[in-house]
């Protein structure tokens, strides 16, 4: 049973403290959050590449202040095929990104660590992570922050673009409250001329159906802190729900 967020201590980023510290921790009962974002995945001509590890490490930060967790270094190479026509982006084949997972869950449970809760920005890097925790046998959960119940349902509710995905609407709104300064709002374009089907985005071929010239779909002109405070604190509460 992971600590739940009315824990009286406060939880720590693992890579600020020596070992013994760590191991008191653990024997406090501390449970283990693995965060997966990437930080070389392009996200339009208005994003950075670390985007994603933005983000976990920003809803990190606000778990250490709800409970007894320690906090892993985030994981920031991981199964990306769909944004590998833009420079700059990094995939790693899925049987690879599944290895990697699997020996940092390991190297976790071997510190004496009980629970893991596994948060992850991605969308292609959700199947492999199912399939990691089906052969692991330990106790282990996944956030996808992008697929939470509650988070779903406020971006219904917030969001005005008529399709979307990817450095769109929502998650131009959710940077432009966690790294304003990281944000370049008037390089921003919209796309979302059409509904794309799954797989890799097109940069140069118009006729492809996920044709997309700046790696974007959706509409992040639409974007505003507002509506992005509104959507962390719907993941928030999906992350807490979580770990209760």
């Amino acid at each position: 049973m992971m600590p739940n967020h009315t824990s009286k201590l406060r939880g720590a980023w693992v890579a600020d403290l020596a070992w013994p510290e760590i191991e008191r921790r653990i024997r406090s009962g501390a449970s283990a959050i693995l965060p997966i974002g990437a930080a070389a995945k392009e996200h339009g001509r208005h994003l950075p590449l670390s985007s994603d590890q933005l983000q976990v490490e920003w809803l990190a930060s606000r778990l250490l202040e709800k409970a007894n967790v320690l906090v892993w270094p985030t994981l920031t190479y991981g199964h990306y095929p769909a944004f590998s026509a833009f420079p700059g982006t990094c995939s790693l084949n899925a049987a690879t990104f599944e290895s990697l997972v699997e020996e940092t869950l390991q190297s976790i449970f071997g510190c004496g660590i009980q629970s893991v809760l596994i948060l992850n920005a991605g969308i292609s890097t959700i199947a492999p992570l199912e399939r990691v925790i089906a052969r692991a046998g330990r106790a282990i959960k996944v956030a996808n922050i992008y697929r939470g119940r509650r988070y779903l349902k406020a971006e219904k509710k917030i969001t005005q673009q008529a399709c979307g995905g990817h450095a769109d609407e929502p998650e131009t709104s959710i940077m432009l409250v966690i790294a304003p300064g990281r944000v370049r709002i008037k390089r921003a374009r919209p796309w979302a001329k059409r509904e794309m089907q799954a797989g890799a985005l097109a940069r140069n071929d118009e006729s492809h159906p996920n044709y997309s010239p700046d790696g974007v779909y959706g509409d992040p002109t639409l974007a505003s802190a507002k509506k992005g405070e509104q959507l962390l604190a719907a993941m928030l509460e999906d992350i807490l729900h979580a770990i209760a």
